[in-house]
This record gives C-alpha cells, sequence and structure tokens, in this order.
C-alpha cells in the first residue's frame, strides 16, 4: 500500500515538473533577478556597482513613482466599482428566466474581452481623438460644440477617461465568472425567496451575494491584480501622459529601465511594484473573508 501511495506521488510529480520548471523559467527566475539587480548601480552592461538598498530608497522617494502608485490605486479603486459592479448586474440579470436572447447578450457582453489591450486602446483613442473623435462629432451634433476639446490631453479629465476603456473591455469577463457561480445555486432557493416576498435587489444582495462570495473574492483578486500591473492598454491610449497624469507603476519601470537604461532601479521598482501588489490582494482578500463573516467554503 506505501509503495502504491508512493508510485502516485511521484507519478503526480512527474506531471507536475514540466509545468514547475516552465512556471520557475518565466516567473521565479525573473523575480530573483530583479531582486538581485534592485542592489546595484546598473545600465545593462558588464559593470555593476554594488549600491544596497539605495534603489529601493529612491524609490519610495520619487514623486513621480508615487504618482504612478495613486494612479494605479484609483484605476483599482473605480475598475473594481466599474468591472465587477457592472458585471454582478449584469450576470443577474441575464440568469433571469424571462431573458430573450441571452445568449446573444452574454457573446457580445464578452466579446471586448477577446480583444487585445492594444486594439482596445486604438479604438478608444480614435473615438476621443479632437478632429474625427466620435465623441467630439457627437457633442457637436448636439449642439454642444463647446464642449469640445483634445480628451485625453486634460490632465484633470485623462485618468476616468483611461479607465473607462478598461472597464467596456472587462465587464463581461467578470460577468461570464459569476454566471458560472450563480448557476451553481440551487433555483429553488429564489423560489422560496420569491415566495416570501423578496424583491430583486433584496434576493441579489441577501441571497445571492453571501452564497458566491468565493468567486466575488477570485474577481476582487484577479481585478486588483490586473489593474496593479496594467500597461499596454495605457501605452497606446496615452503613453502615460499628459505629463505623468496617466503614467502607471508598470509603465514607469518599462520607461526608466528601457529608455532611461537605469536598469538597477527599475528592478528595484519591479520588485517594490510586487511587493505592494502583494499588499493590496492579500489585504482586499483578508477584509473581504472578515467582511462576509469568517472563511471561505
Amino acid at each position: 500500500m506505501k509503495t502504491c501511495l508512493k508510485m502516485k506521488k511521484s507519478s503526480i510529480f512527474l506531471c507536475m515538473l514540466p509545468g514547475l520548471l516552465w512556471y520557475s523559467f518565466i516567473i521565479l527566475i525573473p523575480v530573483i533577478l530583479a531582486g538581485y539587480y534592485g542592489f546595484f548601480d546598473w545600465s545593462g552592461g558588464a559593470k555593476k556597482t554594488f549600491v544596497g538598498l539605495q534603489n529601493f530608497i529612491e524609490v519610495m522617494k520619487d514623486p513621480v513613482f508615487r504618482k504612478s502608485l495613486f494612479n494605479n490605486i484609483y484605476l483599482t479603486v473605480v475598475c473594481l466599482i466599474g468591472q465587477i459592479g457592472i458585471a454582478f448586474i449584469l450576470a443577474f440579470l441575464l440568469s433571469g428566466r424571462h431573458i430573450k436572447l441571452k445568449g446573444f447578450h452574454r457573446v457580445m457582453s464578452y466579446f471586448p474581452a477577446v480583444l487585445s489591450a492594444v486594439v482596445v486602446g486604438f479604438i478608444w483613442s480614435l473615438i476621443y481623438d479632437y478632429n474625427y473623435g466620435l465623441l467630439n462629432s457627437f457633442l457637436t451634433f448636439i449642439g454642444m460644440g463647446d464642449k469640445v476639446q483634445a480628451w485625453l490631453n486634460n490632465d484633470k479629465l485623462v485618468l476616468p477617461l483611461v479607465a473607462i476603456p478598461l472597464i467596456w473591455q472587462y465587464i463581461g469577463y467578470y460577468m461570464i465568472i459569476i454566471m458560472s457561480a450563480l448557476a451553481s445555486v440551487d433555483s429553488e432557493i429564489f423560489e422560496m425567496a420569491e415566495i416570501d416576498g423578496a424583491s430583486g435587489w433584496k434576493k441579489a444582495v441577501y441571497i445571492t451575494l453571501p452564497l458566491i462570495k468565493n468567486t466575488l473574492i477570485v474577481c476582487v483578486t484577479l481585478c486588483i491584480a490586473g489593474n496593479m500591473k496594467i500597461f499596454d492598454l495605457i501605452y497606446s491610449l496615452t503613453n502615460g501622459g499628459p505629463g505623468y497624469s496617466s503614467s502607471v507603476m508598470a509603465m514607469y519601470a518599462y520607461k526608466t529601465s528601457f529608455l532611461s537604461f537605469k536598469m538597477g532601479y527599475g528592478s528595484a521598482m519591479s520588485i517594490v511594484i510586487l511587493i505592494v501588489s502583494l499588499i493590496l490582494v492579500g489585504g482586499s482578500r483578508s477584509l473581504l473573508l472578515r467582511f462576509t463573516g469568517g472563511e471561505e467554503i
């Protein structure tokens, strides 16, 4: 019996080995190397000068990095409300028994999620374009031509304008996840709630939310992790401008490393980004578990 168990464990390990090696190659080794290079003044060549924690201290003092961190947190909070909030409403509505063309609505809602972030950025840059953009054309059409402006050059509006395509792209993604959780809930529970006189919003808040809390925690974790490393959409839409108004941490680390050739400083910045992201993900997970009353089920 023990021999069989040992053979079974060995077989499982051998099956997992290629995946573990690949994960180590693309995730663990780069993280370890970034942590190592973060202790050096290094521009990418053979010469490296050990500076200890100086790079990490400068990252925390860097006003542009702090601005980028604020932008990441702002986008994360807005997307948590917009992506998951709207996705939950749509999933709840499309899970109803009297909705027609459910398949069509699901496909159209999910469609933006299959698009490349660069493509999404290009589409929305056309919408926001000053000369030919759909937004300015619509304002002119309805007689509000005085409101026409170069939207992405407005440093006070650029972050909300960037958040809109982020929310639009991933609503369908989270909607599908939440709908799969709703499908696992026994329909008799909702029928009993209707008999007891529960309205739509009461069913959503007092019945549906507690039953799918684990799925919502997963969605929140994915949303925070995704928005803390956001890069491609903002790069294609604003390139971090105007100035640093829409700069995010990943973009600033990229520019520092590969445009300014401060590889050591950029490596230290990437480690700080990883630590901040882990703190936010872990903290939000703990808060959600406490708020929903205990452990995962």
